[in-house]
C-alpha cells in the first residue's frame, strides 16, 4: 500500500474533541470542551421548527442564503462602524473552523509562512499544515499572556504571509489592547501581510474591556479576512453557521475555496438564524453578564482550592496551573483529573508550540448547577 500524506503525520486528532468523549467514557463533567449545556434562546429554535416547516431543505445559495447575508452585513455594520456589503463581502460557511481553512486557503500557497501566537487554539497549526504553509510562533507569556514586541518583529520579519489573530483569546481569554492591536497592525502594513482573524467570542468580553475588531483599525480593511461564528453567541455550536468577511476581492477568491470545500452551510439553519441577528442590543448585554457570573463562579471554586489561574478578560476559558500538584505529564494529568476527581480538562501542551505541560484548561461555559458540581469536586486538588 502506498503511504498516506506526510501532512497528516505532523498533527493529532483534535485533543479538546478527545477529552469529551473520554469524559464520557469516565461520567466526568465536560469542562474540556467549549460548548453550553444549555438550550439556545426559545425564539431561534423556532425559527429552526419553522424553516423546514417551510421546506427550506434544498441547497441555498453557495456563499449564503440571502437574507442571512444581508442580516450579517446589518449587524457587522453596526460592530464595524462601516458599510458592510453583505453581496461581495461575505461568505457563509460551515462554523468558523471551516471560515479560518477558508480564509487560509485563500490568501497562502505552500512554502509560505504563517504567524500565530501561542498558546493557540488546536486547529490553527493544523489549518497551516493542510495548506501547505509553515507555522510560526510567537509566544504568549503568563500569567498575563501578553507578547514581546521584539519578538512580534522579528516574526513578521521572517516574511510571513499572513498572521493569525484569535481575539478574545482561546484558550487563554486575553483580550488585546488597541495598543496591542495597533502594533500588529502597523507590522502588518510594514511587512505587507495578511489578518486572519478569529472573533467567534466578540460578544463574550467582560469589563472593563472591550473587543475591538481588527478590520476597523486605520487601514486594515484591504488586508483583514475576519472570521466568526453564530456558535457561541447564540449556543448553537452543533448548527455550524459561520461566516468570512473582507475586501470584495478578496471573497471572491474566497468563495471559490469554500464552494469545494462544503459547497454550503445547512440551508434550513441558515434561515434560521437571521432571527437572532435580529435580537435586542439587551440580549449581547445579557449574554456577556452571564458568561461574567459563570467566570467569578469557576474561578471562586479555584481560589478555594488554591489553584493557579489568569482571571480571563473575555471567552469562556481559564487556564489553570496545575504544576504545584506535582504534574509533569498534562496529558496524563488532564485524564487522571477526568478519572479520579470527575472534571475533565484539556492539558495545555495541546495549545503551545514549545513544550508546556504545566497547564490544563478549563470552560465555564455551563449551567450554575454544572459549575457548582464542578467546583465542589475541584476542591479534591486542594493541597493539605
Amino acid at each position: 500500500m502506498p503511504r498516506t500524506s506526510l501532512r497528516t503525520a505532523t498533527f493529532t486528532e483534535s485533543v479538546i474533541r478527545e477529552m469529551t468523549r473520554y469524559a464520557q467514557e469516565h461520567g466526568a463533567i465536560n469542562l474540556a470542551q467549549g460548548f453550553p449545556d444549555g438550550d439556545p434562546p426559545a425564539a431561534l429554535v423556532q425559527a429552526a421548527k419553522d424553516a423546514m416547516d417551510a421546506h427550506r431543505h434544498q441547497y441555498a445559495i453557495t456563499w449564503g442564503a440571502p437574507e442571512l447575508r444581508a442580516a450579517l452585513a446589518a449587524k457587522l455594520t453596526r460592530d464595524f462602524g462601516r458599510t458592510v456589503e453583505g453581496d461581495r463581502e461575505l461568505v457563509v460557511t460551515c462554523g468558523a473552523t471551516e471560515a479560518m481553512m477558508v480564509a487560509m486557503m485563500t490568501v497562502c500557497d505552500p512554502g509560505d509562512r504563517v504567524g500565530l501566537f501561542s498558546p493557540f487554539y488546536e486547529n490553527y497549526n493544523a489549518d497551516a499544515i493542510l495548506t501547505g504553509a509553515t507555522p510560526v510562533h510567537v509566544p504568549l507569556r503568563g500569567p498575563g499572556w501578553r507578547f514581546d514586541p521584539a519578538e512580534l518583529r522579528a516574526a513578521f520579519a521572517r516574511g510571513l504571509k499572513a498572521f493569525v489573530l484569535c481575539n478574545p483569546s482561546n484558550p487563554c481569554g486575553r483580550v488585546f489592547t488597541p495598543e496591542e492591536l495597533g502594533q500588529i497592525a502597523a507590522l502588518a502594513e510594514e511587512f505587507d501581510t495578511f489578518v486572519i482573524t478569529d472573533e467567534v467570542y466578540e460578544h463574550i468580553v467582560f469589563p472593563p474591556h472591550r473587543h475591538t475588531y481588527f478590520t476597523s483599525l486605520p487601514g486594515m480593511a484591504a488586508r483583514t479576512l475576519s472570521c466568526s461564528s453564530l456558535s457561541k453567541t447564540f449556543a448553537i455550536t452543533g448548527w455550524r453557521i459561520g461566516h468570512v468577511h473582507a475586501a470584495p476581492e478578496l471573497i471572491a477568491q474566497a468563495r471559490k475555496v469554500h464552494d469545494f470545500l462544503t459547497v454550503g452551510a445547512a440551508a434550513p439553519l441558515q434561515h434560521a438564524v437571521v432571527t437572532a441577528l435580529n435580537f435586542p442590543a439587551a440580549y449581547y448585554t445579557r449574554l456577556a453578564a452571564d458568561y461574567a457570573a459563570g467566570r467569578d463562579l469557576l474561578c471562586g471554586y479555584l481560589d478555594r482550592a488554591g489553584l493557579a489561574h489568569t482571571r480571563p478578560e473575555g471567552a469562556y476559558f481559564v487556564m489553570v496551573d496545575v504544576s504545584p500538584l506535582g504534574c509533569t505529564d498534562d496529558v496524563a494529568f488532564a485524564k487522571w483529573m477526568a478519572r479520579e476527581i470527575g472534571v475533565a480538562p484539556v492539558p495545555g501542551s495541546s495549545f503551545f508550540a514549545q513544550p508546556e505541560h504545566r497547564f490544563v484548561r478549563l470552560n465555564f461555559a455551563k449551567s450554575p448547577a454544572t459549575l457548582h458540581a464542578a467546583g465542589e469536586r475541584l476542591q479534591k486538588l486542594k493541597r493539605g
